[in-house]
């Protein structure tokens, strides 16, 4: 439930969410910003730009992003912040804090605070551009309401039927959890899941399984909306299942760099991370990931297929079919290539050094 308060107090959950999003921004906006003629952060559920403790909110982080980024006066695209916000005290106390930090913005951005309900807001936004007969900019749209309305899946489509828009979702179990089984929140998940469908996991004892069903049909029904690849991840609190962030997007390489942000939060002290594809609590060992695991993914994947160029092991180890990411990959093959489990070829153009995977290269996983 929401709560009653303008400011209240950062939950758990919170700073593991926050520092994805902050890493992803770092890569996000140099990516997009030096090379489209403009780009939007939109937050749907905006908040007041605060927490109680004086934190920073959603808001004020990707404000911070640009103001802070080592290669903000590269960034040449018009960058828009559009802050969504239902609330009339909370929309104020936003603009308090966003005008303070006007000052220091490059002239190339903008900052707009909306007051309304997100649903309302985005779909004028899409009829709006729809209109002109545009598409809508590139734009990383962050979906954080307090339960299960106001966030259909038939709105989600509409923002993903433009090429370069990606969502970044909480994905309320715990509430789904709570309320499946009441009359009056059947439409609600209906439009949440944009399908019946979920119905199907009520008699389903809680459990790991009954969780991964209601997952796996949110993936599957944001990828039927235009999503080509999702990445989720849950976060905890010690054992205590907490969070669970969606990411979806058109893009392997914003799938590769939405995991490289995951993995650069450290899983550990209030909050954890477990990836979509391990089902493990961590992949993370003392010194680094768990690179037989690793292993063992590239040898299911491309054992017995003979020479694969680099490049399609680059481009799969982006999606989101591991959760590892594209850095983890060549560290691995060369590990795999000292114990004579691949062979690989160079361009002939260049002669290769061992442990070395330059573009070009063929490797062959036995």
């Amino acid at each position: 439930m929401p709560p009653n308060t303008t400011l209240w107090p950062i939950g758990v959950h919170t700073p593991g969410k926050h520092l994805v999003l902050r890493a992803y921004l770092n890569a996000w906006l140099p990516i997009l910003g030096m090379t489209q003629g403009r780009i939007v952060f939109i937050d749907g559920f905006a908040g007041p730009g605060a927490y109680l403790g004086g934190e920073d909110g959603s808001p004020i982080i990707a404000i911070r992003a640009l103001n802070e980024h080592v290669s903000k006066n590269r960034i040449s695209a018009e960058v828009a912040f559009v802050f969504v916000e239902s609330d009339p005290d909370r929309a104020a106390n936003l603009e308090r804090i966003v005008n303070e930090l006007r000052p220091s913005m490059p002239t190339n951005a903008s900052i707009h605070v909306h007051r309304g309900a997100f649903d309302e807001t985005l779909s004028d936004l899409l009829d709006t551009v729809g209109a002109s007969g545009k598409i809508l900019a590139p734009a990383f749209v962050m979906v954080d309401p307090f339960g299960v309305s106001d966030t259909p899946m038939s709105l989600l489509s509409r923002i993903l039927q433009n090429p370069r828009s990606e969502l970044y979702i909480s994905f309320m179990y715990e509430a789904i959890n709570r309320f499946k089984t009441s009359p009056e929140f059947g439409p609600h998940l209906d439009a949440l899941f944009g399908t019946t469908e979920w119905r199907n996991g009520i008699e389903m004892p809680e459990s790991d399984a009954r969780r991964k069903f209601f997952y796996d049909l949110y993936t599957r029904q944001l990828k039927d909306a235009g999503a080509k690849h999702v990445v989720r991840f849950e976060l905890f609190e010690g054992n205590r299942h907490v969070y669970t962030i969606f990411f979806a997007t058109k893009s392997h390489v914003g799938c590769d760099r939405m995991k490289q942000a995951i993995w650069s939060v450290s899983p550990g002290g209030e909050f954890a991370f477990r990836g979509s594809r391990s089902g493990q609590l961590s992949l993370l060992e003392s010194l680094g990931p768990n690179r037989e695991y690793l292993r063992r993914e590239i040898r299911a994947k491309f054992g017995g297929q003979g020479a694969v160029d680099i490049k399609k092991m680059i481009e799969w180890v982006s999606g989101d079919e591991t959760d590892f990411h594209s850095g983890h990959l060549k560290s691995t093959l060369k590990e795999m290539e000292q114990q004579n489990e691949l062979t690989a070829v160079g361009p002939p153009e260049k002669r290769r050094r061992s442990g070395t995977f330059a573009p070009g290269t063929m490797v062959t996983v036995l």
